[in-house]
């Protein structure tokens, strides 16, 4: 670590991004463009983040092992991303803002809501 990177853990964080990485999905959940819009609009509501702008999904892959729906939603503090894998029924997600919020409120509203078996969660605060 350098000395500007350590200094620069003494203040608060610049940001919070949460990666989400949701296993057995609900494939039908995963394969809706409704749904995942829905997603997006009730995530934003639980963490009280404004969205900017219309959500973009948009389906491709030419590649079975990545085809699926991709998503993105512009926030006012950032960004929320994802990719659902449509081989593999796993939900990829992003939530990048530097507004702060509960990342383990948004990990089990996510599980929850696309039925995930199992979740692995990682938290990086940003500075």
């Amino acid at each position: 670590m350098s000395v500007m990177a350590a200094s620069r853990k003494e203040l608060a964080p610049w940001g919070l991004q949460t990666s989400l990485d949701i296993y057995d999905c609900n494939p039908n959940t995963i394969r809706d463009e409704e749904k995942i819009r829905e997603y997006v609009i009730r995530l934003c509501d639980l963490i009280q983040m404004k969205r900017f702008g219309e959500c973009q999904v948009v389906h491709f892959g030419e590649d079975e092992r990545v085809a699926g729906f991709s998503m993105l939603q512009l926030i006012e503090t950032s960004l929320i991303s994802g990719h659902f894998a449509n081989l593999t029924n796993t939900a990829y997600l992003d939530i990048f803002s530097c507004k702060m919020y509960d990342p383990e409120l948004v990990a089990n509203f996510s599980q929850e809501f696309f039925e995930g078996k199992s979740i692995v969660v990682h938290v990086t605060e940003r500075y």
